[in-house]
Formats: structure tokens, C-alpha cells, sequence
């Protein structure tokens, strides 16, 4: 069973970007598409060029749903859930995130 672990500090997260972190040996990329505590955490690695860049792609909006925009290839893929727009089979794992204090935490999927 996968546990909570801390990750970063919220203010470490601007606001309209993400960070990578290494959880349980996963790159998890966790965006911060507002000034709130609002986040969401997906699998860092771009399916279609095998990299890890998506923490360091451009969050967009797509009929009222966030998506980030893999700085390579420009897949998007969905933050609530990582379905990819383009293509459902490359779609990429997502992961619970929660914010106590200022701490940030993921949790990989049981």
C-alpha cells in the first residue's frame, strides 16, 4: 500500500506551473494551475518521447478542462485524469495529491 509522502512546500510551486518530484521511485510531475491550493500530480514522462519534461509544460484550457501541454511533442493531457486529447492509449497515470499546511504530499495509486 503506497503512502502520503511530502513532497515540497506549496509556495515551492509557482502558481501556473508544476515541479517534478521522485516518489517511490515514480517521477511525479504536480501542477498549480491557480494561486490556491489546488493541485494535481500526473506521471512526469512524456509517452511520446519517452522523457521526462511534462512538469515543465504549459498548462492550458481545453472546453473547461486543464490540460498540460508536453513542452516536445504538444500532446495534452488532462490533469484531473491524464487522458491524452490526441490519443487515449498514451494516456498517463495520475496521482492523489493533498496539501496539509503548507506541506504538499502525493500518494502513488494502490
Amino acid at each position: 500500500m503506497s503512502q502520503w509522502t511530502a513532497v515540497c512546500q506549496l509556495d515551492d510551486i509557482t502558481p501556473q506551473t508544476g515541479v517534478c518530484a521522485l516518489v517511490e521511485q515514480e517521477q511525479v510531475a504536480i501542477f498549480r494551475p491557480y494561486n490556491d491550493d489546488r493541485l494535481y500530480a500526473l506521471s512526469n514522462i512524456d509517452p511520446f518521447a519517452q522523457s521526462s519534461v511534462l512538469s515543465r509544460g504549459l498548462i492550458a484550457e481545453y472546453e473547461n478542462e486543464l490540460y498540460i501541454v508536453s513542452p516536445l511533442k504538444k500532446q495534452h493531457f488532462r490533469l484531473t485524469d491524464g487522458l491524452c486529447l490526441e490519443d487515449e492509449q498514451f494516456s498517463i497515470a495520475h496521482y492523489q495529491v493533498k496539501t496539509e499546511g503548507k506541506t504538499v504530499y502525493v500518494r502513488l495509486n494502490d
